[in-house]
């Protein structure tokens, strides 16, 4: 990959990340036939690809419905007193929280959590709501999760 960190559509790096989105499980050995490479070039590349930081994490997709966390919250949080990053920090922490985010419009943060009860999210909603630094939340309940995953290919292939 060249110094500038920047991935092109047409270089291997991004065939790598392609098959890699699909599959984290794919070895060097199956990304290196598919993409008619040496496992030693596919190694190095993505070597390179995480100490850039284009590879983040490696990971599975859950199903937590079957866990028991049913109730999806999305959250949305004004923060006060030029705060938001310090309270967004404590947010973060929470197991519960998978996705925190800087948002424009009425609110300052938008927060995405699972939880097993209703309980569990009042709970998570008076914490927020004792910060000196929250004014004011508003939460949604997800009633149907349509779609819950990102993929690099699509993206690729939507650009074709």
């Amino acid at each position: 990959m060249n110094k500038s960190n920047h991935v092109t559509k047409e270089n291997l790096d991004l065939k790598i990340l392609r098959l890699l989105s699909q599959d984290g499980r794919n070895t060097y050995h199956h990304i290196a036939n598919e993409l008619k490479k040496s496992p030693v070039t596919i190694k190095k590349h993505v070597e390179e690809l995480e100490e850039q930081g284009f590879i983040k994490d490696y990971g599975i997709q859950i199903d937590f419905e079957k866990l028991g966390y049913d109730i999806i919250a999305v959250i949305e949080v004004i923060v006060s007193k030029g705060k938001l990053l310090d309270v967004e920090k404590i947010i973060a922490n929470n197991p519960n929280v998978f996705g925190v985010y800087d948002i424009t419009g009425n609110y300052d943060a938008l927060i995405l959590a699972r939880f097993k009860n209703r309980i569990d999210l009042s709970n998570m909603i008076k914490e927020l709501l004792a910060n000196p630094y929250v004014e004011r939340t508003n939460t949604h309940l997800v009633l149907n999760v349509i779609k819950d995953k990102s993929s690099l290919a699509d993206l690729l292939d939507k650009g074709k």
